[in-house]
């Protein structure tokens, strides 16, 4: 049986749970990752849609279309105190994605990659041991495979 880990928003007012095991996880630098967090980057880890469980409060959706892609996609974020923590898109189908931050124990996941460095500060050091992407390879380059 899977490991269940849980998380939640800044407030404790959404509370989340995962059963399964990321399809994988990453570092991203665009523009809109940095608007979405507030800071330089975000890491997100993929899951099949029906691993992830909200068990507790209401989330407002917010939808909008990557200046890159034209790509929809859909962030969920707290009502309350406005934590942005999972997301849905449409470059990935049957997948949900969960803002690494956001678990209570982050330390289980591992990003396998970094993606549009090309956008990263320049004050960010990108590690020598994972692979670096200057934009987001396809789905199956990244190794998602939903």
């Amino acid at each position: 049986m899977p490991k269940t880990h849980e998380g939640g928003c800044l407030c404790g007012a959404v509370r989340y749970r995962v059963t399964d095991e990321p399809y994988f996880a990453s570092v991203c630098y665009c523009t809109n990752c940095q608007k979405i967090s507030g800071s330089a980057l975000r890491v997100a880890a993929y899951f099949d849609e029906f691993a992830v469980q909200i068990d507790r409060g209401a989330l407002k959706t917010y939808e909008f279309r990557s200046d890159a892609s034209n790509r929809w996609l859909k962030t969920e974020f707290c009502t309350n105190c406005g934590t942005t923590f999972t997301w849905t898109a449409e470059a990935f189908p049957g997948a949900r994605g969960i803002s690494v931050g956001t678990f209570d124990d982050p330390n289980w996941i591992k990003p396998a990659m970094h993606g549009w460095t090309r956008s990263a500060a320049h004050w960010v050091i990108l590690p020598a041991d994972v692979p670096t992407f200057e934009t987001f390879p396809r789905a199956d380059v990244a190794g998602f495979a939903a």
